[in-house]
């Protein structure tokens, strides 16, 4: 399925940001030139101009242009708002990606209580995809996957190894849509002291997600558990013009004397159930 010519200007866009051709804090090329130099409308140029702005790349400023904001980080940074694969992910970064397929078969949910958990209905025929993430060498997520077999059809082992996703968008020509996510902080499982080199973390951050397509249908439940100490997840949050009064949580300005309380509980709890408990010797610091 051929790509709209304003996907083509926002990615090739993107990636000048990424690799600094345009630096940061640098005014992008005018609108004009953009039209010009794509041959392009100007609505296909704003279309463009509208993703990198939601994806908090760029910031349009009225009647001056549209500046670069993005800065790279250190770490491979996860995007919290945005749907990206792996393999996006890690070219984004600048990593060397490899994934190791663990488990791969099909199962029926045969759990009524699952439809709560993975959205999907009981009965529904999935394929299940235990797959090792690892970034620059380093083993570093460990995924488990669930997707549906109606929904994604014919899916391999080699298929899963490489990327779902552009499975699904170029061969198939499924158009991904939307992701409901959740982050969680968790203890570590068997499987993740297994596979993943935790060092001394007993805790993983754990995100899951239910993905739909275009016509509202979920074709997949993956839980990713991450390593902690590497990897960090970043959003963009835009505040609304239309604010509340204020003092109301909406407006914004209660959430700001609250938000260092909330974040300083969330710290002290990770810091209390993901440390390792210290081996105590049984011999006092006298003896010989």
């Amino acid at each position: 399925m051929p790509k709209a010519k304003y996907d083509i200007i926002y990615h090739d866009l993107k990636q000048k940001i990424e690799d600094e051709t345009y630096a940061y804090q640098d005014l992008l090329p005018s609108e004009h030139l953009l039209v010009q130099t794509y041959d392009c409308s100007r609505n296909t140029v704003r279309r463009a101009l509208a993703e990198l702005t939601a994806e908090g790349y760029v910031q349009p400023m009225h009647g001056k242009g549209v500046r670069n904001i993005f800065q790279p980080v250190d770490q491979a940074a996860f995007t919290v708002g945005g749907i990206e694969s792996f393999l996006e992910s890690a070219i984004r970064n600048k990593k060397v990606p490899f994934t190791k397929g663990t488990s791969f078969f099909s199962i029926i949910r045969r759990r009524k209580k699952s439809l709560k958990k993975t959205g999907f209905p009981f009965g529904t025929k999935l394929y299940y995809i235990q797959r090792l993430r690892y970034l620059d060498g380093i083993p570093l997520i460990l995924d488990h996957n669930y997707f549906s077999m109606e929904q994604v059809r014919d899916l391999t082992p080699e298929i899963a190894r490489n990327s779902v996703y552009d499975y699904l968008e170029n061969d198939m020509g499924i158009s991904i849509s939307t992701s409901k996510r959740t982050i969680t902080v968790e203890r570590m499982t068997q499987a993740d002291e297994t596979y993943l080199d935790l060092k001394d973390y007993t805790c993983l951050a754990v995100i899951t997600n239910q993905t739909f397509d275009d016509n509202g249908i979920q074709f997949e439940y993956t839980q990713s558990r991450h390593r902690p100490d590497y990897f960090q997840f970043q959003d963009i949050a835009v505040r609304k013009k239309n604010v509340e009064p204020p003092g109301s949580f909406r407006d914004g300005s209660c959430l700001f004397h609250i938000l260092p309380l909330i974040i300083d509980l969330v710290v002290r709890r990770i810091r209390i159930h993901c440390q390792r408990p210290k081996t105590h010797s049984l011999v006092s610091g006298n003896a010989q």
